[in-house]
């Protein structure tokens, strides 16, 4: 089968096309991939720059979505389902084996485009919103990155779970885009959006910061926080890690939060179950739409890992494998 394979850590450049073995399935669900996510971890994993170091070569992809080939029982899925799988690893493949508990029917009506891109967002967003954030009807949400794949799944989850959401972005194009996925409010990050965040909140400021961002955008986060707000770490786009001044979590009793989803899962595996429902039923009143952006065939998988590095994309980036 075909595989892209990372075989240096130069970034993109390191990918090759390559004809490797199948996967066995053993107790594991096979799946033929249709199409498949691209995901900042999958560029951090290239450039040796993400927590997991697999040993090369490896091939990055962490979800995909494909039509089971086979499956074991008691799986609750079956040979012919369309289903959308979380992999870790091993996703830009034409055929990948997934543990039953990773793996999802893809709900009535989606594409494969937007069932590959599903999978490890949403679920990440559904994990620091609701496991960590402890999100409550009625609170204020704001989301750094609101138009890309990870930050509108937030929007999304966000607003079905009853939240009032912002979101803060880097163009008028993405605003756009925030606004379209559910965002009720969205700032500029090139102006004084703490200022703006405040004087949207009467100058309570927001009870939870969902920031895949890091950098400044973390820092500046803090000061528009409401008392006992909790403020979400969920990755670091911005390329710098940011240090915490505890004296200001301490003056207004604020929750510096981690989210690692897919740490969490391998250790907890039966907690995908129970948020794979909550989407569901997110997903069933009208709430989770996947905005997919751009579509790029498997060879072209540099190309837009690219797309993601340029701070270019809203939405999700995928890959298309074959036809489904």
């Amino acid at each position: 089968m075909r595989a892209l394979q990372l075989e240096r850590l130069d970034g993109p450049e390191g990918l090759k096309l390559v004809d490797v073995p199948e996967p066995e399935a053993g107790d594991q669900v096979l799946i033929d991939v249709v199409a498949a996510g691209v995901s900042f971890p999958d560029l951090l994993l290239t450039q040796g720059k993400y927590q997991m170091k697999p040993p090369l070569p490896f091939v990055p992809g962490v979800d995909v979505a494909g039509v089971v080939r086979s499956a074991p029982a008691g799986a609750g899925v079956k040979a012919g389902d369309k289903v959308m799988a979380f992999t870790m690893l091993g996703g830009w493949a034409d055929v990948v084996a997934v543990a039953p508990g990773m793996t999802f029917r893809i709900p009535e009506g989606w594409s494969f485009e937007a069932a590959a891109g599903t999978v490890m967002n949403y679920h990440t967003a559904y994990f620091a919103l609701h496991r960590r954030g402890r999100l409550r009807t009625g609170e204020t949400v704001m989301i750094h990155g609101g138009a890309g794949g990870l930050g509108t799944a937030a929007i999304q989850v966000a607003r079905g779970s009853g939240a009032r959401v912002f979101a803060v972005v880097s163009t008028e194009e993405k605003a756009e885009v925030a606004r379209s996925a559910g965002a009720d409010r969205a700032f500029l990050s090139s102006g004084d959006w703490v200022s703006r965040v405040m004087d949207a909140t009467k100058g309570k400021g927001v009870g939870m910061v969902f920031d895949s961002v890091g950098g400044d955008m973390f820092d500046q986060s803090i000061k528009c926080l409401a008392p006992e707000g909790r403020l979400l770490v969920v990755g670091f786009a911005s390329g710098r890690i940011p240090e915490v001044k505890v004296n200001r979590l301490l003056l207004n009793n604020i929750d510096v939060v981690g989210v690692a989803w897919g740490a969490f899962v391998m250790q907890k595996p039966q907690y995908a179950a129970e948020a794979g429902k909550a989407l569901a039923g997110l997903a069933d009143k009208g709430f989770v739409e996947p905005v997919v952006s751009k579509v790029f065939p498997l060879e072209q998988a540099a190309d837009a890992l690219r797309e993601l590095e340029s701070r270019q994309a809203t939405g999700k980036v995928v890959l298309r494998l074959k036809e489904g």
